[in-house]
């Protein structure tokens, strides 16, 4: 045999054991965080058994007994705990108390329009916040900075339900030109291109509500990060080479300045759904957000389980697709790993 075909042996088992690795470390994360969202839950006052019972009208204690055994709720935290785990790893997010289905069909009802919400928002802020970083970093000083500089800070210190309904007394209460709330209007037959830009026009107000804050984070740190790469020696050496500015920016500044943006912003787009959850809930959008604070005020378990859960896994996922990027970025990463 070869040493070519040992050494893509070697490579390919390499592979294998690093992928098996990942899966491994990646289980134990879920069951850790399944754990604690475990714990965390069932610490909250309240139970589900009084909380049904209050709303049918009947809470004597043989009712309550009955419901506590129909739903786990009488075993010790134990053994329910050791039987939420083992639903975890056959991927069974249990049964949903008042709504009567399970939690896995009311997630993937309710995900897209928290993705598409959430995404949206983190698209906007990002691409936004590192245009007008850029151009506050290059124009320093200048009255364009200085007004950038209070806008983001304004933002920054807005809180975002406050905003959220400003926004709705403005535009859709005292002009009339935006939904104020809601997904879609409802009871009105459209083609596909008119439901893609009603959805769009509702789109707006909460997308823009969730991004304010993202928004200026993402401008105060990519001015930061622009101001302290154009004093780097090749820049220097860029410009007395007889480059143009614009071929400066692009190739030079704008990629290494990017760096602590991506890091950052891998981190906070897993918190843009915890964000969300405000936003659906002062715009009624029927998404992940809303479907926490029904389900929190209905001590359903099961479901807030299962999107704690979802959001874990999301947030994990958007760590690791944050790292494959800052590695496109800059391949020094790739190389310190390899050493």
């Amino acid at each position: 045999m070869s040493s070519a075909t040992l050494n893509r042996g070697g490579r390919a088992g390499a592979v294998i054991l690093a992928l098996a690795g990942w899966v491994v470390k990646f289980v134990a994360v879920v069951l850790v965080i399944a754990t604690f969202n475990f714990i965390l839950v069932h610490a909250a006052p309240g139970d589900p058994a009084q909380v049904i019972a209050g709303q049918s009208g009947a809470s004597d204690e043989k009712l309550l007994e009955q419901l506590r055994a129909e739903y786990g709720l009488d075993k010790p935290y134990p053994v329910q705990l050791a039987t939420y785990l083992g639903r975890v790893l056959t991927l069974d997010l249990g049964y949903s108390y008042r709504q009567q289905r399970t939690v896995s069909s009311l997630i993937l009802e309710r995900l897209p329009a928290t993705l598409l919400l959430t995404a949206t928002a983190f698209i906007l802020a990002l691409f936004a916040g590192i245009f007008l970083g850029t151009l506050a970093g290059i124009r320093a000083g200048k009255w364009s900075d200085t007004l950038l500089t209070v806008v983001s800070l304004l933002l920054y210190a807005t809180p975002v339900f406050w905003l959220g309904l400003m926004l709705v007394l403005l535009f859709a209460v005292q002009l009339d030109w935006l939904p104020a709330f809601g997904y879609a209007t409802i009871g009105v037959q459209q083609t596909t291109l008119q439901r893609m830009l009603d959805i769009g026009m509702h789109m707006i107000l909460p997308v823009t509500s969730l991004a304010a804050i993202y928004l200026a984070i993402y401008t105060r740190l990519m001015r930061s990060s622009v101001l302290d790469v154009t004093h780097q020696d090749f820049i220097k050496t860029a410009k007395a080479k007889g480059l143009k500015q614009g071929a400066i920016i692009i190739r030079h500044i704008l990629r290494n300045a990017m760096l602590p943006i991506v890091t950052v912003a891998g981190m906070q787009a897993g918190a843009l759904v915890g964000g969300a959850v405000v936003i659906e809930t002062v715009f009624a959008w029927p998404g992940l957000g809303r479907l926490i604070y029904d389900a929190l005020l209905q001590r359903d378990y099961p479901v807030l389980l299962g999107v704690f859960l979802v959001m874990s896994v999301i947030v994990i996922a958007l760590n690791l697709l944050t790292d494959a990027i800052y590695r496109l970025i800059d391949p020094r990463v790739s190389v310190r790993a390899a050493s």
